[in-house]
C-alpha cells in the first residue's frame, strides 16, 4: 500500500513519509523501512507509564509509531508518538529531555501542546499531544486542490502567528509542510516544534552522503538544503511561503524529482500564481516570491511580517474568517509518524 498523500516516484514517497507528519493516513509500506514490527510496537505501547491506556496504532514511520490512548488522569483521550529504538539510542535520553523541557514550555493556541515526555524501560522515548478531532492541510489541499485567497491567507495568518512565537523563544521548525498544519474546529494548529532537530542527529549519523538533507524537499529553504550553517527563522518563512503557494496554486513552487526540485530551490524562480489564477491580486504575487527569495537577507525578517503583507495585499477581501471553517469532512488527527 503507498501514501494516498504523495504521488510521486517510489524513493520520493519514502522521504515524504519518513517525516514527523501529523497526517494519520500516512501508514505506508515506506514505514516499514525499519524493522519495528506491529508487535514490538504494541509491546512499547502496552509499557506506556499506567496514566496511558493503549487503544490503537494509527500510524507509523522510518523514527516513530503514533498510538490512541486513554489518559487515565485527565479523562481524554491522546496521541502518544513514540520513537523506535534505535533512534532513541541515537537522540539519547539526556539531549531528549533537555529539548523537551523547552518544547513543553510552548503555550500558544495555533500550537499543538506538549503534555507529557518519557522513556520506556530504557528502550524507548515518548512524546505526547492531545489528540485532535479534525484534518491536516495536506487532507484539504488533497480534497479541494487550491484554496480560496481570503481562506490561505488566514492559515498562513495563523502559521506565522505559531512561527513567530516559537522564534522569539529561539526554536525553529525547520519542517513546515501541510501535513504539519492542522485544521480542527475553527483552529489553525501547527505540529512537531523542534522534532525534525532529532530527525537530523537520527539521519546524520546513518546517512553521510552529500545532499541527503533533513526536510520535505518541496518546502526546504535553499539553504536547509546545502546544511551550511544555523538555519534561522526565515528558513521557516520560505518554508510558509512554500506553503501559502500550494495553496494558492494548486501545486508547490518546484515538483519533480528531488534533484529537481532542489534545483529549483537554489537557483530558479517559481512561476507567478497570477499566471496560474486569474483571481490572485499582484502585491499577494508580490509576497509570496518575496517570501521564496534565494537569499534570507531578501525575504521578510518574520513570519509575521510576511502574514501581514498578504493581508494588506488583499485590499478589502477578508482574511478573518474561520481558516478551518470550509473544511467538508471531519477526520480524527494526531501527530502521526516520523
Amino acid at each position: 500500500m503507498h501514501c494516498s498523500n504523495y504521488q510521486g516516484d517510489r524513493q520520493r514517497e519514502v522521504e515524504h513519509c519518513s517525516g514527523f507528519s501529523p497526517d494519520p493516513s500516512c501508514v505506508t509500506s515506506a514505514s516499514r523501512t525499519r524493522s519495528v514490527t506491529t508487535t514490538q510496537a504494541q509491546r512499547l505501547a502496552a509499557a506506556l507509564p499506567a496514566r496511558y491506556a493503549f487503544r490503537s496504532e494509527i500510524g507509523r514511520g522510518a523514527a516513530a509509531f503514533v498510538v490512541i490512548a486513554d489518559d487515565l488522569e485527565s479523562k481524554t483521550q491522546v496521541a502518544v508518538k513514540i520513537l523506535r529504538p534505535e533512534v532513541a539510542t541515537i537522540v539519547g535520553e539526556k539531549r531528549f529531555r533537555r529539548e523537551v523541557e523547552i518544547l513543553s514550555q510552548l503555550d500558544h493556541p495555533n500550537i499543538l501542546k506538549l503534555v507529557d515526555h518519557g522513556s520506556i524501560e530504557r528502550r524507548s522515548l515518548f512524546l505526547v499531544t492531545p489528540y485532535i478531532v479534525g484534518e491536516t492541510l495536506r487532507q484539504r489541499l488533497r480534497r479541494e486542490k487550491e484554496l480560496a485567497v481570503s481562506d490561505a491567507v488566514a492559515i498562513a495568518r495563523d502559521v506565522a502567528s505559531a512561527l513567530d512565537y516559537a522564534h522569539t523563544r529561539g526554536l525553529i521548525h525547520r519542517d513546515i509542510k501541510p501535513a504539519n498544519i492542522l485544521l480542527s474546529d475553527g483552529r489553525v494548529v501547527v505540529a512537531d516544534f523542534g522534532i525534525s532537530r532529532w530527525m537530523a542527529i537520527e539521519r546524520y549519523a546513518q546517512i553521510t552522503i552529500s545532499g541527503v538533507s533533513l526536510g520535505t524537499p518541496e518546502y526546504m529553504s535553499p539553504e536547509q538544503i546545502g546544511a551550511v550553517g544555523e538555519l534561522d527563522a526565515r528558513s521557516d518563512v520560505y518554508a510558509l511561503g512554500c506553503v501559502v503557494y500550494e495553496m494558492l496554486a494548486g501545486k508547490p513552487p518546484f515538483t519533480g524529482t528531488t534533484r529537481t526540485v532542489f534545483t529549483g530551490h537554489r537557483k530558479e524562480l517559481p512561476r507567478p500564481i497570477s499566471e496560474l489564477r486569474s483571481d490572485i491580486p499582484v502585491k499577494i504575487d508580490a509576497a509570496v516570491i518575496k517570501s521564496l527569495a534565494k537569499l534570507p537577507d531578501s525575504r521578510f525578517k518574520s513570519a509575521g511580517d510576511f502574514a501581514k503583507a498578504l493581508e494588506a495585499a488583499m485590499g478589502n477581501q477578508s482574511s478573518s474568517k474561520s481558516a478551518s471553517s470550509a473544511s467538508a469532512t471531519s477526520t480524527t488527527t494526531g501527530p502521526a509518524p516520523a
